[in-house]
């Protein structure tokens, strides 16, 4: 580019050689892959817009608060973990614990515009799966699902994630309340590991390299509420815990970098309680600026309560507790079968916001 005629001081704009990929309402009610190529056998996209996949970050003093509530269908985290508009969650869990069902529920079930899915480094066998049990007809019509199953490139595992929140963000801009799933982090890490090591990086902690730690922040910085009048992005990731150990270096980088945590525990699963969620490991950090006043000191009674019955669990299953010892203790045991009949959820069951909170002061009111 000539220069002729440009003072020593001039801006001059550096030219956008970032990957551009299809955005827009065409994709609704599609599967792509990571460069955007429909793989639903539904015909060529209907999209006229383009984004480029390295998109600039927001002002972080631009950023609208937190305060509306995301209702996303679910009893437990509606009422105990309340999601913000805007917040970023992430989902922990091992493997066949049920994350993938709970996702699947909350795209069918939340009150967002749109739901942006990201499945990265799935099985093959499990992408069918989700589409067709777990979201469903309702949810997928509405949705955008990029797929990069595990047998992919490590570049195209990583691109496909980008271009999940590339299309977040388009309907973000747009005005639109957007929540984006993305399953999962890890695998994300594992491909960033994989290019880092083939590019000659160290291996750092157990294995995983230094720019692994650097793009987590980067990617999952992108969600978030948006600019004061626009949309917003409500994050939920998974993350896969190796071995059920929720203290890996992975789950340990993104519980640092979101906005809360849900745990979800195989121990609560083999008792046959889903969604598997222990509420109490579990932590919402916009929770106290969103919910109402009113309720908070029903919150903090069933949490209380919960926290007592599990104290003093393994006493009451040995019966070395007597009755009468502690009427806190005797209220909770009275009341556990009740809170385990309000946790557990089926499937095809949608809760919203405010009959959680109703039906959970009625059982602190029996």
């Amino acid at each position: 580019m000539p220069t002729r005629g440009k003072s020593a001081l001039a801006r001059r704009r550096a030219p956008d050689r970032a990957k551009h990929l299809p955005v827009g309402d065409g994709l609704l009610g599609r599967v792509v892959d990571g460069n955007g190529r429909p793989l639903d056998d539904l015909g060529p996209l209907d999209t006229k817009d383009s984004r480029s996949l390295a998109s600039r970050p927001l002002n972080p003093l631009q950023r609208e608060p937190i305060r509306e509530i995301m209702d996303v269908g679910i009893r437990a985290i509606n009422t105990l973990l309340t999601v913000g508009r805007g917040q970023r969650l992430g989902l922990f869990a091992g493997s066949g614990v049920g994350k993938s069902v709970l996702l699947g529920m909350m795209a069918r079930y939340t009150e967002a515009d749109v739901i942006v899915v990201g499945l990265i480094g799935e099985r093959g066998r499990e992408v069918q799966e989700f589409i067709e049990d777990d979201l469903g007809e309702d949810g997928l019509a509405r949705s955008v699902v990029v797929v990069a199953t595990s047998d992919e490139p490590a570049l195209m595992r990583r691109q496909a994630a980008y271009l999940t929140f590339t299309i977040a963000e388009h309907f973000r801009d747009e005005g639109r309340d957007v929540l984006c799933m993305m399953d999962s982090v890890t695998r994300f890490a594992m491909a960033q590991r994989e290019i880092g090591l083939a590019a000659g990086e160290p291996p750092a902690s157990k294995g995983y390299t230094p720019t692994v730690f650097t793009e987590l922040p980067r990617l999952l910085e992108r969600a978030g509420p948006g600019k004061v009048g626009s949309g917003s992005i409500t994050g939920l990731f998974t993350v896969l815990v190796e071995g059920d150990n929720h203290n890996e270096p992975v789950a340990d980088a993104v519980r640092g970098i979101l906005d809360g945590h849900i745990v979800m525990e195989r121990q609560i699963a083999e008792r046959g309680r889903y969604p598997a969620i222990n509420v109490l490991k579990s932590v919402s950090r916009t929770m106290p600026r969103s919910i109402p006043e009113a309720r908070r000191p029903l919150i903090t009674e069933a949490k209380r309560l919960m926290a007592t019955f599990a104290d003093m669990e393994e006493l009451i299953r040995l019966g070395a507790y007597r009755k009468g010892s502690s009427p806190e203790v005797d209220r909770a045991i009275e009341l556990e079968p009740a809170f385990e009949a309000f946790l557990q959820q089926g499937k095809g069951e949608s809760t919203r916001l405010n009959e959680g909170y109703d039906r959970l002061a009625a059982i602190l009111a029996s």
